[in-house]
């Protein structure tokens, strides 16, 4: 742990001192919250830049939506959409994260310049993944997961939320060392909104302490999910859509950095950059103020 916050760091990234700002490039025509605005290579890697230029510390490429019902594309077809966009961020300095299930997806993605891997299954979906990681020496997020988001999955039973997701994202960091993934390497992320409903995503919201006593540095990916339409719903309980969620995200994403997330990953990034700053002055504060016995608050 290299600071106080407990916050971890991942052997191949930068140390951030504050909560890092991970940018959403979604290469998909049917992406939930951008409608496949950035479907093209060169929009998809202007829109990355730009997420740069808004404070994102990484960005994170994914070229087959996860939102529920969504079908899956073919590999060559995944493979076609973020092969390029990865290979010219990186070329131009980025830090970039390849949002994939696939192994293929992964290994051709880390060649082309990615720096970790973000697998929304934590290596279930395809079982040549954790290997692939492992022989690449790359970094893993490994998520909760009870499946694709079709049926019946889309909304998950818990008597205990937090300690069934805790329990299940042990049993796949397991998997994950098991596999050949140094332990330095291993980022957690509670996944939410996959096979949950919104209660589900505040109690492990509430309750980060017990994602934290995994031993593994923490992405909380909460940006403009159903969770927080629930939330900002009218009195007529209509969900605002998904791009008037931003500033909630940005809440969420200062609570999270408080909280000691390592990351959060966020479509709309710069207020969340400024969440997080301030989250980390506020930090800065508390450990730098004295503590002076019988000291006057405020004498005027």
């Amino acid at each position: 742990m290299s600071n106080h916050s407990g916050r971890g760091r991942v052997a191949g990234l930068p140390d951030w001192d504050r909560c890092a700002v991970m940018g959403v490039v979604n290469v998909t025509p049917d992406s939930f919250s951008d409608g496949g605005r950035w479907f093209d290579t060169t929009a998809a890697v202007k829109h990355g830049l730009d997420l740069v230029a808004q404070g994102a510390d990484l960005v994170d490429v994914g070229g087959e939506s996860t939102r529920p019902g969504a079908t899956r594309v073919d590999e060559d077809e995944e493979l076609r959409r973020v092969i390029p966009v990865v290979r010219g961020l990186a070329s131009e300095g980025v830090i970039v994260s390849v949002d994939t299930m696939r192994a293929r997806v992964a290994a051709q993605s880390l060649a082309a310049g990615a720096a970790l891997v973000n697998d929304v299954s934590a290596g279930m979906a395809d079982p040549a993944m954790i290997p692939a990681v492992a022989d690449a020496g790359a970094p893993f997020v490994v998520m909760h997961w009870r499946g694709l988001l079709e049926g019946s999955n889309v909304r998950g039973h818990y008597d205990d939320v937090v300690g069934e997701v805790v329990g299940e994202l042990h049993a796949r960091v397991e998997a994950a060392l098991n596999g050949g993934i140094a332990p330095e390497r291993i980022i957690v992320d509670p996944g939410l909104g996959f096979s949950k409903d919104a209660e589900h995503d505040l109690a492990l919201l509430a309750h980060a302490d017990r994602l934290h006593a995994l031993g593994h540095p923490l992405l909380i990916a909460a940006s403009r999910k159903r969770f927080l339409g629930r939330i900002l719903a009218g009195p007529d309980g209509a969900p605002p859509p998904a791009r008037e969620r931003d500033a909630a995200t940005a809440a969420v994403s200062a609570l999270a950095a408080q909280a000691g997330a390592w990351a959060v990953r966020v479509h709309e990034v710069r207020a969340t950059a400024d969440a997080v700053r301030v989250a980390r002055a506020i930090e800065g504060a508390r450990t730098a103020q004295p503590t002076t016995p019988g000291g006057h608050e405020g004498t005027r």
